[in-house]
């Protein structure tokens, strides 16, 4: 028999989750802060809990899905806390390493598991075998549930046994998105400012895509090497980018765009060439933001 399991917050990804365990057969009780937005999932044979105590005891695996870590807080309840002893955690709400570091901690010495987890998709990804979930915390309690777990999605890695892991990853493949999105709205801009049709820009983004997926991935690489000076394989060194970025700038002050980010950005390659990298590698770069090598 499978497992029951409870799902805290209901809201639009914590309902997929719940769809998704119910959809793979599993006895599941869910509840939610506004209790109208756990009762959609009654029809699809869910059981609705009253309390977060009565979920909890209802289960042996407690899924917590709600608004952040401080809305985590509804399981330290004193009831909630004797309760939960003997019983697996899985953090999925979206979180710091250091809040997932913490809720571990608590956990344990309160005689529970902990799993803790980072969703990269959206809500129609779940229950998909292209839904891609991170989790870390101990393996033994990841493989002893790797069943339910793939219920979620088809794509669900244990990325490590210390619990800030995934939470550390989601964050670094957050920051690629945002580069992504952010440098988006630039070319937007910019290409609305010289009256550019923005199918033009999407077109033309889809032939240079592969390109920046290729620099990316050079970069990542070439950094995790500590190869930061320019030689046969380098793809591209400051010296080219920089030239044109100051072309970037003079058309983004003569039209009025803002330049916040971009002016960051100026920051970080005016503190590497000072310090010598004009011409080597662009992964050079990566020294300037945290800690070196």
């Amino acid at each position: 028999m499978k497992l029951s399991i409870s799902v805290v917050g209901t809201g639009r990804m914590g309902s997929a989750l719940a769809r998704a365990l119910l959809q793979s057969g599993y006895r599941t009780t869910v509840w939610n802060r506004t209790k109208q937005k756990a009762e959609p999932l009654v029809a699809l044979g869910a059981t609705v809990a009253g309390s977060v105590l009565e979920a909890v005891n209802a289960a042996e695996i407690i899924i917590v899905n709600v608004s952040d870590y401080q809305a985590s807080a509804v399981l330290r309840d004193d009831a909630v806390a004797s309760a939960i002893r003997g019983k697996l955690i899985v953090e999925l709400t979206s979180g710091t390493p250091h809040g997932a570091r913490e809720a571990a901690e608590w956990v344990a010495e309160h005689g529970a598991n902990y799993l803790d987890g980072a969703i990269m998709a959206t809500p129609d990804f779940i229950g998909t075998d292209a839904g891609t979930i991170l989790i870390s915390g101990p393996r033994q309690a990841f493989d002893a549930n790797e069943e339910m777990f793939r219920a979620l999605g088809g794509n669900v890695q244990h990325v490590g046994e210390e619990p800030g892991r995934a939470n550390a990853l989601d964050s670094a493949l957050l920051a690629l998105m945002w580069g992504a999105l952010f440098g988006a709205l630039h070319a937007i801009a910019v290409s609305q400012a010289e009256e550019i049709d923005l199918g033009e820009l999407a077109r033309q983004w889809t032939a240079t895509a592969p390109v920046v997926d290729g620099l990316v991935v050079d970069l990542i690489k070439r950094t995790n090497a500590g190869r930061f000076a320019s030689d046969n394989e380098t793809l591209s060194s400051i010296s080219p980018h920089y030239g044109a970025f100051q072309h970037l700038l003079e058309l983004m002050e003569a039209r009025k765009i803002d330049r916040s980010v971009v002016n960051a950005y100026d920051a970080i390659f005016q503190r590497a060439i000072a310090a010598g990298h004009l011409h080597d590698d662009f992964a050079a770069l990566s020294q300037f933001l945290g800690k070196s090598r």
